[in-house]
């Protein structure tokens, strides 16, 4: 140890409550998540079977959808901590919540989850293990600095969301360490720790995966690079719209919220349900297995209906989260590009697939995270094609110059640098 140098010796000492708070954040994700599945079994096969009808008609949908919405408007209202902030206010990283909103939060999440809403568990989810982090890990250690079990907690989540440590790296790279003057890498160190153990410990118990099945990209073409540009730009246009229109609903639903929560978020639960009733099963959820199932059924679907279920799940997003669900964007969209990558190479048959698919999820996630290593990090993870990198990095830079600026898919202050 003594032969380490200073910058080293500091940070070992981290490296034991790095792992522990990545591995509680992982297995913290896959309860919740467990139990959420548990819900939603019951709800969406095995009631509607005992009921004989089908868990994915257009009236079970729009039903389960608008008493979700509910049961969720109940929670917001009467559990102690009202399920913490405004979700519309909220980013993926941001200051610990005292823990007394945490039970309202897990069960509105969990129950929103279940339910069909358009929403993934990455908000709320980091946002309960950054407090958790924080409180346990200020008593334990209380000459820390509050921002290391912020970074711990967050990159824990995030790694044990996607299954990989870099998708954290990429993610803290863009937010802000305070006054940190040590090197990027230093300070990455703890939390890389954190994500790889929360990592490692989601893929050995659950397995998780982005990647869907196509057909494999069959190498660079000069026509590909424009293709691309066309793809990712058009698809951060389409975003764009949501990420315009979120505001407004934002202050439509809370104009509902001044008479009651019940009746804001009840409301929400009842135009998901009808979105959810004109597109279908695959419009509900946060989207994961749902994608996973479009692209292997996807000589099912034509051009129309995948735009169809591009704009639903758009839309369904928008209104999710501004309603007063618990929940994340990234998920849902990713979805969404995927939808509307589908859609490109219905139209235009020669772009390949696998090239539609990333370019369009690239140009919503820019669109609607407005956080570029993630956005390229994703798309590629989706069809985990390495020789679709070069083409990714060019179609980025005129998707990048059409969304910054311009806003995000929440009403938190534009990111650093905008």
């Amino acid at each position: 140890m003594r032969r380490l140098p200073p910058q080293a010796r500091a940070l070992v000492p981290l490296i034991v409550p790095a792992l522990l708070v990545g591995v509680g954040a992982s297995f913290l994700l896959l309860a919740l998540s467990w139990v959420a599945e548990r819900i939603q079994i019951t709800l969406w096969e095995r009631l509607p079977d005992a009921l004989g009808v089908s868990g994915t008609s257009a009236g079970w949908i729009f039903g389960t959808l608008t008493v979700v919405g509910v049961v969720v408007g109940v929670v917001v209202w009467a559990v102690p901590g009202h399920a913490g902030p405004d979700p519309a206010t909220t980013g993926l990283i941001d200051p610990p919540l005292p823990v007394r909103v945490l039970p309202g939060l897990a069960l509105a999440v969990v129950i929103g989850l279940a339910g069909g809403v358009s929403l993934g568990p990455e908000n709320p989810i980091t946002a309960i293990n950054i407090a958790l982090a924080y409180t346990l890990g200020m008593r334990a250690m209380p000459r820390t600095n509050a921002v290391l079990w912020v970074s711990l907690a967050a990159a824990g989540t995030v790694g044990a969301l996607f299954g990989t440590p870099v998708a954290a790296a990429l993610i803290l790279s863009e937010v802000s360490m305070g006054d940190d003057p040590r090197p990027l890498w230093d300070r990455l160190f703890a939390p890389l720790v954190a994500a790889g153990a929360g990592a490692l410990t989601t893929v050995l118990v659950a397995h998780p995966t982005f990647r869907i099945d196509v057909p494999p990209y069959p190498g660079a073409r000069l026509i590909d690079v424009v293709s691309a540009v066309v793809i990712s730009t058009g698809a951060a246009v389409v975003a764009l719209g949501a990420v315009y229109a979120f505001p407004f609903f934002h202050r439509a639903f809370r104009q509902l919220g001044h008479w009651h929560p019940v009746l804001m978020v009840g409301v929400g639960g009842l135009v998901l349900g009808a979105l959810g009733a004109l597109g279908g099963h695959l419009t509900l959820f946060k989207g994961l297995d749902e994608m996973k199932e479009l692209t292997e059924h996807a000589d099912e679907h034509g051009a129309g209906n995948l735009l169809l279920l591009a704009v639903v799940k758009l839309a369904a997003l928008v209104v999710a989260g501004t309603c007063g669900f618990r929940g994340g964007r990234i998920f849902p969209a990713v979805f969404v590009g995927v939808a509307l990558g589908m859609f490109a190479h219905a139209v235009v048959g020669a772009v390949p697939v696998s090239l539609a698919i990333t370019c369009a999820v690239l140009g919503v996630l820019l669109a609607t995270t407005r956080q570029g290593w993630l956005s390229l990090f994703t798309a590629a993870v989706v069809v985990s094609d390495l020789a679709l990198l070069p083409v990714l990095c060019v179609a980025a830079l005129p998707a990048w110059l059409v969304v910054t600026g311009r806003g995000s898919l929440d009403l938190a202050p534009l990111r650093g640098g905008d």
